[in-house]
C-alpha cells in the first residue's frame, strides 16, 4: 500500500475504497504508517470530505480495529450518551449514576480534553485512586453487577480511532464532521448498545458553533447508528456560555456531586434530564418523556442516583466519600476574585475564552503527552440576563501560582461583558432534538 498516493487522491477530491480504508486503518493501528502521514491524510479529509460509503468504511474499520463490550441476550437495555464537548460541561458525571439508577445499563467510554473543551476522563481522574483503565472484562462484570462503569478508550477497543483522536487533537483537525462521526460512533459501537443519545452543543464555546453545522453532524452519527441498529437521537443544546458554573476538572466534579445531591445548577439539571429522558425513552423502559423525567426525579431525590455513583468510585478504586466531601479534590493553590466593573446586565461570558484559558493555566492539553492540574479552573457565577452591581463578585480563579491567576483574570474581563440592556440572542438550553425521521425544534428551556 502506498500511503502517499491514498494522500494524493484525498487531497484532490478523490475517494477511497473500502478495502484501502481497512488496510490504511489496520496499518496505522500497528505503527506502519507515521503519524505525519496520517496527520496528512487528516487534514485532506478536514479539506474535502468523505462520502457515505467513505464515512461508513472509515468507521467501521477503526471498530473493527480491536474488540469490543458484549453481554448476554436478554441482557438489560443498553444506552449510552456522548457529547461533542464544551465548556463546564460535566453532565456525564452526573446522568451515568442517575440513569442507571432508573433500571437501565450504562456502559460509558468516554475521552479527555480535546481543544478547547474539558474531557469526561480528565474530572474522574480528578478523584484520588479513580480508575478509568479497565479492561474490556472488568467493564463487563462491572455494568453486570451495579448498572455502570465509566471507563476510558481501552487497548482494545477502537485502537486505531485511539490514535487518531490524539493526532487530530495536535494537529487542528478537530472540527471536521466526518472524522468526529467516525470516531465518536467507532467507539460506541463498540459498546453492544441498544441505543444512543447524543449531545451536539452549538454556540461560540462548540467545536461546530453553527447551527447547519450541529445538524449535519447529528443526522451524520445518527445514520451511522441506525445502520448498525443502535437506535439514536441527538439533541443540540447550548454552549455559548459555560454548562453549571464550575469549569475545570476538580471543580465540575465537585459540582457534579453537588447535582447528585440534588444542589445542581439549574441549568445543569435541565440538560441533564433532557438527555436522561431521552435515554430511557430509547431505552424503552419509560412510556414517553415526561414519564421518563418523573423517574429521573425519583432516582435523584431519593438518593437512589448519588449512591449508584458511589457504588461506581468504589468499584473503580476511589474514595465513595467523594460524593458528599469535596475535601477529597484536590485544591488549587491561589484563588483569586473576579468583581464586575460595571453596574449593567451580564450580556455575554464566551465559554471558548474560559476553556483556552484553562488550558493556558495548566488545566489542558496543548500536545498529547502534558499532563494536567486538576485544581485549576474557575466557578463563574455570571449568567448572561443577570443584572449586576459594580464590584459585585462575578467569578473565582482557581490557579497554581500567580502567573495563572493573571492569566484567569485576564480571560474573565475578555470572557464577560456588561451592558446596559440584557441580551436578546442567548440560545436556549435545548433548541431541536433529531432523529432518523427528521428535526423538531424544541427552543425553549427546558426544566426537569
Amino acid at each position: 500500500m502506498l500511503t502517499p498516493a491514498l494522500i494524493e487522491r484525498k487531497r484532490d477530491g478523490g475517494r477511497l475504497t473500502a478495502e484501502e480504508w481497512q488496510a490504511l486503518v489496520r496499518a496505522y493501528a500497528a505503527g506502519e504508517v507515521p503519524d505525519y502521514q496520517m496527520a496528512a491524510l487528516l487534514m485532506a479529509v478536514f479539506f474535502t470530505g468523505l462520502d457515505a460509503d467513505e464515512l461508513r468504511a472509515l468507521t467501521q474499520a477503526m471498530l473493527e480495529s480491536g474488540a469490543g463490550l458484549t453481554f448476554a441476550t436478554g441482557a438489560p437495555p443498553r444506552v449510552d450518551k456522548h457529547s461533542t464537548g464544551g465548556v463546564g460541561d460535566k453532565v456525564s458525571l452526573v446522568l451515568a449514576p442517575l440513569v442507571a439508577a432508573c433500571g437501565i445499563w450504562v456502559p460509558m467510554i468516554s475521552g479527555r480534553g480535546l481543544g478547547h473543551t474539558g474531557g469526561t476522563l480528565d474530572k474522574l481522574e480528578a478523584i484520588p485512586g479513580f480508575q478509568t483503565r479497565l479492561t474490556l472484562a472488568a467493564a463487563r462484570r462491572q455494568v453486570e453487577r451495579i448498572g455502570c462503569v465509566m471507563l476510558g478508550q481501552t487497548a482494545d477497543i477502537a485502537p486505531a480511532d485511539r490514535k487518531l483522536y490524539a493526532l487530530r487533537d495536535a494537529t487542528a483537525t478537530i472540527e471536521s464532521i466526518p472524522l468526529i462521526a467516525a470516531s465518536i460512533m467507532s467507539k460506541k459501537l463498540a459498546e453492544g448498545l441498544s441505543g444512543l443519545v447524543l449531545d451536539i452543543k452549538r454556540g461560540s464555546g462548540a467545536f461546530l458553533p453553527e447551527l447547519e453545522r450541529g445538524l449535519a453532524l447529528a443526522r451524520t452519527m445518527i445514520a451511522l447508528g441506525e445502520h448498525h441498529g443502535c437506535r439514536t437521537v441527538a439533541l443540540l443544546t447550548a454552549m455559548d456560555r459555560p454548562l453549571g458554573r464550575a469549569c475545570g476538572n476538580a471543580l465540575e466534579t465537585e459540582e457534579a456531586f453537588a447535582a447528585l445531591r440534588g444542589e445542581g445548577p439549574a441549568d445543569l439539571m435541565a440538560v441533564t434530564f433532557a438527555l436522561g429522558a431521552e435515554m430511557l425513552a430509547v431505552a424503552g423502559v419509560a412510556s414517553d418523556l415526561g414519564d421518563a423525567r418523573r423517574r429521573l426525579d425519583r432516582a435523584l431525590t431519593s438518593g437512589a442516583a448519588a449512591a449508584r455513583c458511589r457504588e461506581v468510585i468504589a468499584a473503580q478504586g476511589g474514595n465513595p466519600a467523594v460524593v458528599d466531601d469535596p475535601a477529597v479534590l484536590p485544591v488549587a493553590a491561589r484563588t483569586a476574585v473576579f468583581p464586575s466593573a460595571a453596574r449593567g446586565f451580564v450580556t455575554q461570558v464566551d465559554a471558548r475564552v474560559i476553556g483556552r484559558a484553562i488550558v493556558a493555566m495548566g488545566g489542558g492539553r496543548r500536545t498529547m503527552d502534558d499532563r494536567i492540574d486538576p485544581g485549576v479552573g474557575f466557578l463563574i457565577t455570571a449568567k448572561p440576563g443577570d443584572h449586576v452591581e459594580r464590584g459585585q463578585p462575578l467569578a473565582s480563579v482557581f490557579a497554581a501560582d500567580d502567573a495563572g491567576l493573571a492569566i484567569g483574570r485576564q480571560a474573565l474581563e475578555t470572557a464577560v461583558r456588561i451592558g446596559e440592556a440584557p441580551p436578546q440572542d442567548t440560545l436556549p438550553l435545548v433548541s431541536h432534538r433529531v432523529t432518523v425521521d427528521g428535526v423538531e425544534e424544541v427552543g425553549e428551556d427546558v426544566r426537569p
